[in-house]
């Protein structure tokens, strides 16, 4: 089960009460106090584990609490303090304050760990409160109580690709063609019901992360469908692939304006990513009626035919290619990096497809 938000309550540990003791040794008279200190309640933390991918297996929890520290004891020992309870989380968690909705924690990295309550500290013992005027205390501190947070916690995945387009354009059938995801697929619309990440190998050495969400539709920013529910999902993608079914009953014009409307409602940041078009199911579609259509497309988005393919796209149909021949490797982030037609059931333009992903991706790591 896929499950990215999620709200619980976290206590740290209360400390743990000082002691109350007095020396009792053979032929030592009035051997005074020497109770011990109690021991410091656990700290809760947060600790980010690439081996987890969802939140799931806090589904049906609602309160953490870490382990108090032990009280002290006698001839002036520490009571032992609790060890620190670690929330483990996948790359890609925001924690938040449930109540105020303050961002508390954006955790990305592998490893990471950061501190989010300190546990109490331990009570002192009676040995603490011997004085000239009191060679005898009877009393001790208690330990501090722990401190208690209600958080909540949103996963958006960390890809750096990630796939834009209506419901049954052929997203997830891309995905499991390219990568080691293996998402339904079937001839109907929703068939994504959530988001799925797929690594794809370009080389021996080099590969990429693909994520791909449920489909976009009209109205998506405002709840329609279940785009709001996932477009975060792709907030934290180093990239765009549009993808543009060219057999629609829907019109490319339609298509491709919706995405980017509904995008940058969502988030304007968003909008700004760098991005490429893939037009889908070249396949079922004749020659005539492929050009025809692609002229269409590239005449929308303001482009022209490249003539030769630094990718290796097929040049039996017409595609688009940013010129980057001058010093500066620059691209214009206004117009798509490429626009190639593809097939992933014939497997047409997917291998140079890849291969142009990965260079869009280098780009903006550069």
């Amino acid at each position: 089960m896929f499950v990215d938000q999620i709200e619980l309550e976290l206590s740290s540990g209360k400390g743990g009460a000082g002691c109350v003791a007095f020396r009792r040794e053979k032929f030592v008279t009035n051997g005074g106090p020497n109770g011990g200190d109690g021991g410091r309640g656990g700290d809760v933390w947060f600790r980010v584990d690439n081996n987890t991918h969802t939140l799931a297996h806090y589904h049906g929890k609602h309160k953490l609490v870490a382990e108090n520290g032990r009280p002290g004891l006698g001839s002036n020992m520490t009571g032992k303090s609790a060890p620190k309870l670690f929330v483990i989380v996948p790359p890609g968690t925001q924690v938040f304050d449930a109540e105020s909705g303050e961002l508390l924690m954006d955790l990305v990295r592998e490893g990471q760990e950061q501190q989010l309550l300190q546990g109490g500290k331990g009570g002192l013992g009676n040995t603490h409160f011997k004085s000239s005027t009191n060679q005898r205390p009877t009393y001790a501190q208690p330990g501090e109580p722990g401190e208690t947070r209600r958080v909540r916690l949103e996963l958006k995945l960390i890809a750096d690709v990630g796939l834009v387009g209506f419901p049954n354009v052929g997203k997830s059938t891309l995905i499991s063609t390219v990568s080691n995801a293996t998402p339904e697929i079937a001839n109907y619309e929703f068939t994504t019901l959530t988001p799925k990440l797929g690594q794809v190998r370009v080389s021996d050495f080099e590969s990429f992360v693909m994520a791909d969400i449920p489909g976009i539709i009209d109205g998506a920013s405002e709840g329609r469908g279940l785009g709001l529910q996932f477009l975060r999902h792709i907030e934290r993608t180093k990239t765009l692939l549009f993808m543009i079914d060219l057999a629609s009953y829907m019109t490319m014009t339609y298509q491709y304006e919706t995405l980017q409307q509904e995008l940058e409602r969502f988030s304007e940041l968003l909008a700004t990513r760098a991005f490429a078009i893939a037009l889908t199911r070249v396949d079922a579609l004749s020659k005539e009626e492929a050009e025809e259509k692609i002229a269409e497309m590239m005449k929308l988005v303001g482009v022209k035919p490249s003539q030769h393919s630094r990718f290796g796209f097929d040049d039996s149909l017409p595609f688009y290619e940013q010129d980057l021949s001058d010093e500066t490797q620059q691209f214009d982030r206004e117009k798509p990096f490429f626009m190639a037609a593809i097939s992933s059931v014939a497997h047409e333009n997917i291998k140079p497809l890849n291969f142009a992903l990965h260079t869009l991706i280098g780009m903006e790591q550069a």
